[in-house]
């Protein structure tokens, strides 16, 4: 199992959103979403055109059951809203091309977040990536690790914090400091 790590320097994040934007349109959402709102790709990937309609989304998270209702962030939503644009609204907000109204797979989720990470020269990276740099900006705008903690649905402070790469961040920042002679 790879250890991935959060995108740490915001304007690496722009990079990738602009690579993958001009390529496709699909990926380019397809990382918006996962960085705007912290869910699991298996969740993201279970999105209709549908549910792109409402100010706010409902979903039962597949890992852990646990419902949410949460808000679309209004850059997340103004990207949605121009990428659905004449799309049936039973379609998967993330149509694979292979098939009748699929999803794409976590496989090819996991690709496309991969190459275009490395191709802006980012590396550690996977599905949670994006999950990941949501947490770790999150925490690191509000300082507030319950309201993370709830977000993620982590059952405790110090999952959370090591889960976003704070601890390890915190430990380097230490070691780093040590000095005898």
């Amino acid at each position: 199992m790879n250890i991935v790590e959060p995108i740490r320097d915001v304007e690496k994040i722009e990079e990738i959103h602009s690579y993958l934007l001009e390529r496709n349109k699909r990926n380019a959402l397809l990382f918006s979403m996962g960085i705007y709102t912290g869910l699991r790709i298996s969740d993201i990937l279970k999105f209709r055109v549908a549910d792109c309609y409402k100010r706010n989304y409902n979903i039962r998270e597949q890992k852990t059951k646990k419902p949410k209702i949460l808000e679309w962030n209004p850059y997340l939503y103004k990207e949605m809203e121009e990428y659905i644009q004449g799309k049936n609204p039973n379609e998967f907000l993330f149509k694979s091309r292979q098939g009748y109204n699929t999803p794409i797979s976590r496989i090819r989720a996991y690709q496309i977040i991969k190459n275009a990470c490395n191709a802006c020269k980012v590396f550690d990276v996977g599905t949670h990536t994006m999950r990941k740099t949501f947490g770790y900006h999150h925490y690191k705008r509000y300082k507030d690790v319950a309201i993370l903690m709830d977000i993620l649905n982590h059952s405790s402070p110090d999952i959370t914090l090591r889960y976003i790469g704070i601890s390890n961040e915190n430990s380097n920042k230490s070691l780093k400091g040590m000095k005898f002679f």
